[in-house]
Formats: structure tokens, C-alpha cells, sequence
């Protein structure tokens, strides 16, 4: 009986000690497995807070250039709009250049071609482009006015658009300097026509009305900007053409056409041999050489204040023009105007004959001005050299 109580005993302080020992070693593995779980999740979330960070960054890297290739293509947009309002001012100076009183001679280039046609595929194009970009593609922001090497074998979108805005930006920029080259070609070509106008009139003795507003003039060079350039050199041209404008109605309204287009001088002004007595006389004009019947034209716009007989002039017909000038045509056979008329260069005002005082058929013709009489001869002259400026 005391081995059987010993034993039941031993095996009661066995079974406790076990029981308590498991115990012990469960809340020291359950806390091992927490603290294991609590590191896991810390990780966890660590990454996870990483990723978002990532992910911002990458959000925000798109927004950025998304909003500078908006930026850029705001500004391709507005310097396109900028051109073809350009070309809207151009528009009626070159209709004058080309079809209006203005002509330049055909040496002078005319630009040719629209550059908002050049330039009009640009919106769409780089709209497009915009939206192809995507996150992935945008590994750092970049330059837009900058060629870049492509990283990778494959060029990206952002680096298709960074091209493609410089070469637009070239074109667009090459277009404004050859608007601004043709306008500076063509003003050139406006003063130096008029110069050329003038200088034959002055040459003939005629009065010019020079325009010296260019003279006496000076100041600092201050630069300006694009648009400002543009404005004035358009204005610049926009004058040229003006002062072409007028010296050339100047010009039209003195008699320099020929009366007799294609027929022979038979005698000059001046002193000459009268043809009747043989004796020294003044001669107040300049005969033409044509056969009776041949038109009789009037070399200047003018008003016939004398149309019928008068004296050794046989039939003849005076024209008043602007400026004091009047010519007169004699000798005619039939006289096709009448007093009062309005007369524009070039108009037949009678037909070639040999009445009044005459040896035979011609053309009379004399130019007078305030009642002197001058020398046709060279204000022939100066209408042969402005007639291909005319």
C-alpha cells in the first residue's frame, strides 16, 4: 500500500509538473507567434505605404507633364493663330502687290503659299500625341525645346512628342522670318520703284512731291520683340506702297505717253527752217511722221478747253491737264472731241491730216505748261522709262 500511494503520488507531482510546464511553454510560443504576425503586418503596411508613395510620384510626374505638354501645345496653338492672323494682314498688301494699282516689276518675289496651311496639321498632331503619353513612358520629366537620346532601343512617346515640338517650333519660327524677309523684299522693292519714278520725272524737269519723312531722323537702337517687328514692318510696306501709289498716279496724270505710238519724229523743237519760207523759226513742238487718217492720242488724263480751227494750227484740239500742263495736237483732219470733255490717257481725240499751216500729213504735238511751251522730247523720255513701272 505505500509503494501504491508513492507511486500514485509520484506520478500526481509528474503530471503536475508536466501540466504546468506545458503552461508555461504555450504563452511563450504564443507570444512568439504574435510578435511574428505584428512584424509581418508592420512589412506589410511598409510596402504597402511604399507602393502609394511610388505611385504618387508617379501621378504626379504625369500631371507635371501633362500640364507642360498642354502648356506647349497652348503655345503652338497661339503662335499659329499669331501666323495666321499674320497672314490676314498680309493678305490685302499682297493683293495690292499682285493685282492692284501697286504692281511691282516681275523681278519682284511675291511670297507664295499660306503658312497656315504649312502649319495646320500642328494642333492635331500634337494633341494626339499627348494623349498617347502615359506614365510608364514618363520616366523623368523632360525638355520639351530639347532633342534627348532615347534611353531604351525603342523611342517613347515622350520622346516622340520632344522631337516633334522641335521641329514644329523650327518650322513655325522658320515661317515668321520668311514672312518678315518677303515683306522687308517687297518694301525694298516698292522704294526702290518709286525711286526709280521719281528719278525719271526729276530727270524731265517734272515737280515730284518727295516725301522727307525719313529724314532728319534718329534715336537709340531699342530691340522689339517678334509681334512688334512684324506690326512694323507691315506698316513700313503698308507706306511703301502708298508712296508708290501716289508717285505713280503722279506720273500718269503728266504727258508723258506718246501721242503717235510707233511713228517716226519727222521734225524736233527748237530753231529750225521754216518748211514754207525757208527762213529761221521757232518750232513750239514736235512733229510725228504718219499717215492722214492714223488716231491722234492724248498722252494725259485731262479736259478739252479747245477743240476746232486755230490759225496756222489747222484743226487742233488742246488739252488741260493737272499741274498747270496743257499739250496741244494740230493739223489734224477730224477732230473727235468737243470742248468740256473728260479725257483719260490713251483716248483718240482726232485723226492725223495736214490742215492749217502744213507741207503735208502729220501729227503736230506740243507740250505747254502755265502757256510755255517745252520740249516734248523729254517728257518722252521719262514715260519710256516709268512705262514698266506703270
Amino acid at each position: 500500500m505505500a509503494a501504491f500511494l508513492g507511486s500514485a503520488l509520484a506520478a500526481i507531482a509528474i503530471g503536475y509538473l508536466l501540466a504546468t510546464s506545458y503552461l508555461v511553454l504555450r504563452d511563450d510560443l504564443i507570444g512568439a507567434a504574435s510578435a511574428r504576425q505584428a512584424r509581418l503586418q508592420q512589412a506589410y503596411e511598409d510596402r504597402i505605404s511604399t507602393l502609394r508613395a511610388q505611385v504618387d510620384r508617379i501621378t504626379s510626374r504625369q500631371m507635371l507633364d501633362q500640364q507642360l505638354m498642354e502648356t506647349k501645345v497652348g503655345e503652338l496653338l497661339e503662335r499659329q493663330t499669331q501666323l495666321t492672323q499674320r497672314h490676314g494682314r498680309l493678305g490685302p498688301l499682297i493683293d495690292r502687290v499682285e493685282h492692284g494699282d501697286t504692281p511691282l516689276p516681275a523681278s519682284a518675289p511675291v511670297p507664295s503659299g499660306k503658312p497656315d496651311q504649312r502649319a495646320a496639321l500642328v494642333p492635331d498632331t500634337v494633341l494626339a500625341l499627348a494623349d498617347t503619353v502615359s506614365p510608364g513612358d514618363v520616366a523623368t520629366p523632360f525638355s520639351f525645346w530639347s532633342t534627348r537620346q532615347a534611353i531604351s532601343s525603342g523611342s517613347t512617346s515622350a520622346d516622340q512628342a520632344d522631337r516633334l515640338f522641335v521641329a514644329i517650333n523650327k518650322s513655325l519660327r522658320s515661317i515668321e522670318t520668311e514672312q518678315i524677309s518677303r515683306i522687308n523684299t517687297l518694301a525694298e522693292d516698292a522704294y526702290q520703284t518709286a525711286d526709280a519714278i521719281s528719278e525719271a520725272l526729276e530727270a524731265a524737269g517734272l515737280p515730284v512731291d518727295k516725301d522727307d519723312s525719313k529724314t532728319g531722323i534718329g534715336g537709340p537702337l531699342v530691340a522689339i520683340d517678334s509681334p512688334e517687328m512684324f506690326e512694323s514692318k507691315v506698316r513700313e510696306l503698308d507706306e511703301a506702297l502708298d508712296m508708290l501709289e501716289r508717285l505713280k498716279a503722279e506720273a500718269r496724270s503728266f504727258p508723258i505717253a506718246n501721242p503717235a505710238p510707233g511713228r517716226s519724229i519727222s521734225s524736233t523743237f527748237g530753231v529750225r527752217k521754216d518748211p514754207l519760207i525757208g527762213t529761221p523759226a521757232m518750232h513750239s513742238g514736235m512733229d510725228f511722221r504718219a499717215p492722214a487718217g492714223s488716231p491722234a492720242r492724248v498722252t494725259a488724263p485731262g479736259k478739252v478747253i479747245k477743240a476746232g480751227w486755230y490759225g496756222g494750227y489747222g484743226r487742233m484740239v488742246e488739252v488741260e491737264h493737272a499741274n498747270g500742263f496743257s499739250t496741244r495736237y494740230g493739223h489734224l483732219s477730224k477732230i473727235l472731241v468737243k470742248e468740256g470733255q473728260p479725257l483719260a490717257a490713251g483716248d483718240t481725240i482726232g485723226k492725223v491730216g495736214s490742215s492749217g499751216r502744213s507741207t503735208g500729213p502729220h501729227l503736230h504735238y506740243e507740250v505747254r505748261r502755265n502757256g510755255d511751251a517745252l520740249n516734248p522730247v523729254r517728257f518722252l523720255k521719262a514715260g519710256k522709262k516709268v512705262s514698266s513701272y506703270l
